[in-house]
């Protein structure tokens, strides 16, 4: 465990009292957080920010309701810009919305046991809230959208509200996605607007950038599930986890940074991110505008593909960074193996400060390597440490490491085959097949898991084969294992209050680089029990035929997983003769005129 402490030398040490050491400076020298905040975001995104935050913790409330406390938290920063003395005005930012949130009328008849949380004294009470967020809220009914005179008409005459309802729309059905991403996309739809309300087809106009915009909003709810897997790894993992996969990901795509700068960046960004994950979207908003402003200023060192983000306003910014391609990588970089390997000296750099050496590892590494994968670069480190750790120890250190480019080469291989595998798979037999692949090997590994849960991970995964396996080759790995950690932290989210069985206990308390090779390599449930076989549920009706073809496609993969949930050990050749003869025995029966009696029959 001892890499995941790679932020923690010395360089960083110094960096992040520096930060901690203005921070503190700029808060001293600022009585009222709040004041603080408001003058630095101004008025109208101190106002969006502040319904952005309302709108994520009360998913339920009216925009009308939300735009009183909205009011309020603004009355009280114009009195605390007047007065920073005034005693309510040195509130920490979180204590100010929650509890404005604690005085919600009637606040238990809408979300029952969240009320308790007032109970609760800070940190523990915005704990409790934020356990209480529903990330896919099916109680918000479908946006319908207005006639387009009737959303010009508004724009003209109200922007601010009509802007105000569509950042509230997009936080409460998103209550984990940071604010900048709310606003970047808040920036694009008063564009669409600004353009379309003046031309003499409103209407086609609209409805070309709601596409755009629409697929933009798909874009900002992958960064609010990512941002969201981020926050995941901070508080399961650590701090150090999270550095570690940060340091990994920028020097991939900044990797002519100087190793510095890039330690700093890693060590800002994870400041951040526990502001954005607690919730308070005020200091969220403030801190990234802050960060992404250092980034910019630094551009020449950082990378030549964030120069257009940087030349744009400076709420669409963010969103734009995070999406920027990687920087080219430098030409003609050395060898690691010389410096790492070959040298007879290594245990002389290693053993007096194991993180330092082994943080350089991670940067060198990863700046040759933008085709790998975040979590096999840490893989790779921790085989590489634990050699170390190994070879250190005894009298000839170079003889016993000397083998250490094919021990690591194994992890790449690994993945690397995992890869091609599963691309070929879908690539050559497309999704459906596919599919069924996926929902017969994972019903095998947790046949305990509901029906529908399994369909669902089943889909989860084949879209990460559509959108992976169809990009070039070097991207594919990085794609990926990326996706396929965000399902299974999820999945493992899910073991924590309903365990499934051991094996994926154990996978899921891996560390967090090794649970994607622990899945893959994970075998059939061996301990499991199969049910009694219940006839019902292979009861075929007409339905099988006259169903929409969607439904249909629906039935017959539950029926395959409902199949080896009582049949696990069943071998591929004999899943195929079932599948042949169900196949026939639908092409048969429903062209008879008695399709019920045929099926009976069959």
């Amino acid at each position: 465990m001892k890499w995941l402490t790679l932020i923690s030398f010395v360089f960083l040490l110094s960096s992040a009292r520096s930060r901690n050491l203005l921070r503190t400076a700029r808060d001293a020298e600022h009585k009222s957080p709040i004041a603080h905040r408001f003058n630095e975001l101004k008025e109208e995104t101190f106002k969006a920010v502040t319904m952005i935050t309302f709108a994520q913790y009360l998913q339920r409330c009216s925009y009308d309701g939300l735009s009183k406390l909205v009011k309020d938290v603004v009355d009280l920063a114009h009195k605390c810009v007047a007065n920073e003395d005034a005693p309510e005005c040195t509130k920490p930012m979180p204590s100010v919305f929650l509890d404005e949130i604690c005085q919600v009328d009637k606040l238990r008849d809408s979300y029952g046991d969240m009320a308790d949380c007032c109970g609760k004294a800070d940190p523990e009470r915005n704990q409790c809230f934020l356990s209480f967020k529903v990330h896919q809220p099916d109680f918000i009914p479908p946006y319908q959208r207005p006639a387009p005179d009737v959303m010009c008409n508004e724009y003209k005459d109200h922007r601010v509200q009509f802007l105000g309802h569509f950042v509230y729309r997009v936080a409460r059905r998103n209550p984990f996605l940071h604010a900048p991403a709310i606003l970047g996309l808040a920036a694009e739809y008063e564009k669409a607007f600004k353009s379309c309300c003046s031309e003499s087809d409103v209407d086609a106009c609209l409805d070309a950038k709601v596409h755009q915009i629409s697929v933009i909003k798909g874009r900002v709810k992958q960064i609010g599930v990512e941002q969201q897997h981020g926050c995941r790894i901070l508080e399961k993992y650590g701090e150090r986890t999270f550095q570690a996969s940060k340091l990994t990901r920028m020097s991939q795509k900044y990797p002519n940074a100087p190793f510095p700068e890039l330690v700093k960046m890693v060590h800002d960004v994870k400041d951040v991110y526990k502001e954005c994950c607690e919730g308070d979207m005020v200091e969220c908003m403030d801190d990234w505008s802050e960060l992404v402003t250092s980034l910019c200023s630094k551009q020449d060192v950082f990378s030549s593909k964030i120069k257009p983000c940087c030349e744009l306003p400076a709420v669409e910014r963010t969103k734009c960074i995070m999406e920027a391609d990687f920087d080219d990588k430098p030409d003609n970089l050395p060898s690691l193996v010389e410096k790492y390997v070959q040298d007879k000296e290594v245990c002389k750099s290693y053993e007096p400060n194991h993180d330092a050496f082994l943080s350089e590892f991670v940067y060198e590494y990863s700046r040759r390597h933008p085709e790998f994968s975040t979590e096999l670069i840490m893989r790779i480190t921790k085989g590489y440490e634990t050699l170390l750790d190994k070879c250190c120890k005894t009298d000839n250190p170079a003889e016993c490491y000397g083998n250490a480019v094919e021990e690591l080469n194994k992890h790449v291989k690994e993945s690397e085959d995992v890869v091609k595998t599963n691309c070929e798979l879908f690539n050559t037999h497309g999704e459906a097949d596919f599919l069924k692949g996926i929902l017969v090997r994972y019903t095998k590994k947790m046949p305990q898991v509901s029906t529908d849960t399994l369909l669902e991970i089943g889909k989860k995964m084949t879209a990460v084969g559509k959108k992976c396996c169809n990009l070039p080759e070097q991207k594919r790995m990085s794609c990926s294992e990326h996706y396929l950690s965000i399902i299974i932290e999820d999945m493992c989210k899910r073991q924590e209050s309903t365990p499934i069985n051991d094996q994926v206990s154990q996978c899921c308390n891996e560390l967090y680089s090794y649970r994607r090779p622990c899945f893959t390599a994970m075998g059939v449930d061996t301990k499991y029990v199969p049910p009694a076989f219940d006839p019902m549920m292979f009861n075929f009706d007409e339905k099988m035929c006259t169903a929409p073809p969607a439904e249909r496609e629906a039935g017959q993969l539950k029926l395959l997983v409902n199949l080896i949930k009582r049949k696990p050990q069943m071998t591929e050749d004999q899943l195929k003769t079932v599948a042949g003869g169900f196949t026939a025995m639908m092409e048969k029966c429903c062209k008879q005129s008695d399709v019920d009696a045929c099926l009976g029959e069959e």
